[in-house]
């Protein structure tokens, strides 16, 4: 399973270093992990900017060791050699030598000309770089570049090529344009990404570095204590006695594993290898087991305490803690997955899902005996909730791990594990950290330009171009910013799909009044859900290849799955009481919120599934009452409710008459083997 998951740990596999190199490169990870530790409890004096500068100076050449060029012009007529593969190569060694120079530059205290000189020196020349700033800017950029190609393909830097040439080319568009600007030149930008705080080193890489690199020390420190394990079998244990007890063991490990995973694609690999057998002997086809596992695991995206890096950027870009972040996504999460046990219910029933007996001991007994593994989760909220900062509050959780693993013979934390486990930390974020650096390009770009606000001005005059009514340009407006998020995720990453869409979409759904969380939230959703969103879908991706399912219909059935999680987002935002939904408001307001939406939620799912839990098949206009049903019920007021709840009584009522029918003419019965059979 540990194999599996790393293989689809970052878009793209790295090398598995051994020997010498391998040493090397764990000494490597070893020191910046230790830094990392260090600067939570004694910050380095010269600032977090300083800090940040060592950090990226340690990561990134670690990139270009871990992960292979893979540039091939031609076909290769014999196969590539093992070593080739496995060791870097000349090249590789050039460029993390030359990373290594062009990061530690600003900090040496060494004089070249007019330029370098240390720290102060650097920064006292912001505005006004030394020819050899500008080199050693250029060439960051250009190794940045390359390090995101190389960990998440090449969509990401063509898209940050587009933002720097905007940037130098937009002062030659038509000044009549909205998106034209004065016009920058190639210095002026260098300084913006290199020598101020929202490039290179702004926020995407503090967050990575202050947040995210503690987060997977913390989640390694978890998986080789066992912690992984015991969730997947706890989830085996409590369904074993149901009908469903596959179904519900996917999705119960997804969402287990997905509190420390942060990783969608990861969680799916790694529930896939141990229930996908289960699924298999239950009767699901490939296809459909392989879209629930990927709908399952992008959930740990979603899943607090640890969710995906675009969560803790949303704590530093709005000044709140990431608590309150938490607060935030809890109701939607519990939604989420109420949609996807639903759907697994309807297949169950729908499709003839045999009951499988699964060998497993009392849930009781493994809590007893091994429920320590959720203490380190429960002691990160506690912490939280007394204002302990949430880099004190992992560590001092994963601190708790690593005691609590010598409670199991087989995997307690001996010194060397512990170091290894700190090592796979590292190693988990070094495509987080080259992705958050190369995001400075983007959010630099923006900045000096003025492109956020008249992206979103154009945003926003799009649909009033439609209608003049108030509500209906923010409703088109942020289905517009739906269709326009989820296209971008199709092409990067979801926390450089966050960073751009909350600097041009956000500021569209601000000016139109929706709440600034609620505005963050809903650019987080739609950032995440990428991996499931066809045609790239990396989620459904990895579960086609632990299922070997075919693609295409692997990435449908995870889209069925996930559905309501594309249109709960939209309560967010269309209205002042789907701040409820984000835990905001009072309760009355959640309640309310959390109510209307688990029967949005409900309906949808027997839209999408054509069967009604306890009832029996759902037809066509059934179905088609069903969703008008959920998606009137998004809006969260009392007339579109009173609607929706009228449009989903009809459909239920529909299905009941349908049963009747059925009954009368002598066919199947609702749930018989006959019907089950139809599907």
């Amino acid at each position: 399973m540990p194999e599996l998951a790393a293989q689809f740990e970052d878009e793209k596999p790295g090398r598995v270093l051994s020997g010498p190199i391998g040493l090397l490169f764990g000494g490597a990870a070893l020191a910046v992990g230790t830094l990392a530790l260090w600067q939570v409890f004694r910050p380095l004096p010269q600032g977090s900017k300083y800090y940040l500068i060592i950090f990226l100076a340690g990561i990134l050449p670690l990139v270009f060791l871990a992960y292979p060029a893979d540039l091939r012009l031609r076909r290769r007529r014999t196969p590539e050699p093992v070593a080739a593969r496995t060791r870097p190569s000349v090249a590789d060694w050039a460029l993390a030598l030359l990373a290594l120079a062009a990061c530690l530059y600003p900090v040496l205290p060494l004089s070249l000309g007019s330029g370098g000189g240390g720290y102060d020196a650097f920064l006292d020349r912001q505005g006004l770089l030394a020819p050899v700033d500008l080199v050693m800017g250029t060439v960051l950029l250009l190794l940045l570049l390359e390090a995101c190609r190389r960990t998440t393909g090449w969509v990401l830097p063509a898209v940050c090529l587009l933002f720097l040439a905007y940037g130098y080319y937009g002062g030659l568009l038509p000044q009549s344009w909205p998106v034209a600007h004065a016009g920058l030149d190639f210095s002026q930008l260098v300084d913006a990404f290199y020598n101020s705080d929202s490039g290179f080193y702004g926020t995407p890489l503090d967050v990575a570095a202050s947040y995210i690199v503690l987060f997977t020390i913390y989640g390694a420190v978890l998986d080789l204590s066992g912690a992984g394990r015991f969730f997947v079998t706890l989830s085996t244990a409590a369904f074993r006695r149901s009908r469903t007890a596959a179904g519900r063991t996917a999705v119960a490990s997804g969402f287990l594993l997905g509190t420390v995973s942060g990783s969608g694609a990861a969680t799916t690999v790694s529930i896939g290898a141990v229930t996908w057998p289960i699924l298999r002997r239950a009767g699901y086809p490939p296809e459909r087991a392989g879209g629930m596992l990927a709908a399952a695991g992008v959930g740990a995206i979603l899943s607090p305490p640890t969710l995906g890096a675009a969560a803790f950027i949303i704590a530093e870009y709005l000044g709140v803690s990431y608590l309150q972040v938490l607060g935030w996504a809890t109701v939607p999460t519990i939604l989420y997955y109420l949609g996807i046990l639903l759907s697994v219910e309807i297949d169950a029933r729908r499709s003839g899902v045999r009951p499988v007996l699964l060998d497993a001991v009392s849930p009781w007994r493994l809590l007893a005996r091994f429920g320590y593994h959720f203490a380190s989760l429960l002691v990160i909220i506690a912490l939280l909730a007394v204002g302990v900062s949430a880099t004190r509050a992992v560590v001092l959780a994963t601190a708790l791990a690593v005691v609590l693993s010598f409670l199991d013979r087989a995997h307690r934390l001996t010194p060397l594990r512990a170091l290894t486990a700190l090592v796979t930390g590292v190693r988990g974020v070094l495509a987080v950290a080259a992705v958050c650096a190369a995001a400075g390009i983007i959010t630099a770009t923006t900045t000096k330009t003025g492109l956020g606000p008249q992206a979103a001005a154009l945003l926003v005059d799009g649909a009033q171009a439609v209608t003049s009514d108030p509500t209906l340009v923010l409703i088109l407006t942020a289905v517009l910013a739906a269709v326009a998020l989820s296209l971008l995720g199709l092409a990067v990453p979801v926390t450089a799909s966050f960073v751009i869409g909350w600097v041009i979409i956000g500021p569209a759904l601000i000016d139109l009044g929706v709440a600034t969380p609620a505005a963050a939230m809903f650019v987080f959703y739609f950032a995440a859900l990428s991996e499931v969103s066809p045609p790239t879908a990396l989620a459904a991706v990895a579960a086609a290849a632990v299922t070997g399912g075919r693609l295409v219909p692997t990435m449908w059935q995870t889209l069925r799955y996930a559905l309501p999680a594309y249109l709960t987002p939209i309560a967010f935002v269309i209205t002042p009481a789907g701040l409820g939904l984000l835990g905001i408001g009072g309760p009355q307001r959640i309640v309310l919120a959390g109510v209307v939406i688990a029967l949005s939620v409900a309906v949808l799912a027997v839209a999408a599934g054509g069967w009604l839990p306890g009832v029996g098949p759902a037809g066509a206009p059934e179905r088609l009452l069903a969703a008008l049903a959920g998606v009137t019920l998004l809006w969260l007021e009392p007339v579109p409710v009173a609607v929706g709840l009228a449009l989903a009584a009809l459909a239920v009522t529909g299905v009941f008459v349908r049963r009747g029918s059925a009954g009368r003419t002598g066919g199947p019965r609702a749930g018989s083997p006959a019907e089950l059979r139809e599907v």
